[in-house]
């Protein structure tokens, strides 16, 4: 499985944007997707997952009610929705997918056995 992030770019405080991560080769949709951010100096975070088949999406507190995760069966592309975004949500975003999880533990990375290349986001105050 091949992931390709995309959407990335440098907005203002408040300002949204979208980010995509397209699957190919031999997906499932079994499969969760996540989305994992790093900013500079800190350790890789989990933002977002969804369980691809039943569209069950969970969220990281520091993203509730800003950011949703969705996606599209048609184009297998999975998109991070980022509203009202603020300086400290600054980081390259990865999107990630497992092939064996509990919904207890999409919060671990090192569940994930695909990773895209990353794609930055800068918000500037």
């Amino acid at each position: 499985v091949q992931l390709q992030a995309s959407g990335g770019g440098l907005v203002q405080a408040g300002d949204s944007l979208r980010l995509s991560c397209v699957a190919s080769g031999r997906t499932s949709s079994r499969y969760a997707v996540g989305w994992f951010r790093q900013a500079p100096g800190k350790e890789r975070e989990f933002v977002t997952a969804i369980i691809w088949n039943v569209g069950r999406t969970y969220y990281a507190d520091s993203v509730k009610g800003r950011f949703t995760i969705s996606r599209d069966n048609a184009k297998n592309t999975v998109y991070l929705q980022m509203n009202s975004l603020k300086p400290e949500d600054t980081a390259v975003y990865y999107c990630a997918a497992a092939t064996r999880y509990f919904s207890t533990n999409l919060e671990t990375g090192q569940l994930y056995d695909f990773w895209g290349q990353g794609t930055q986001v800068t918000v500037s105050s």
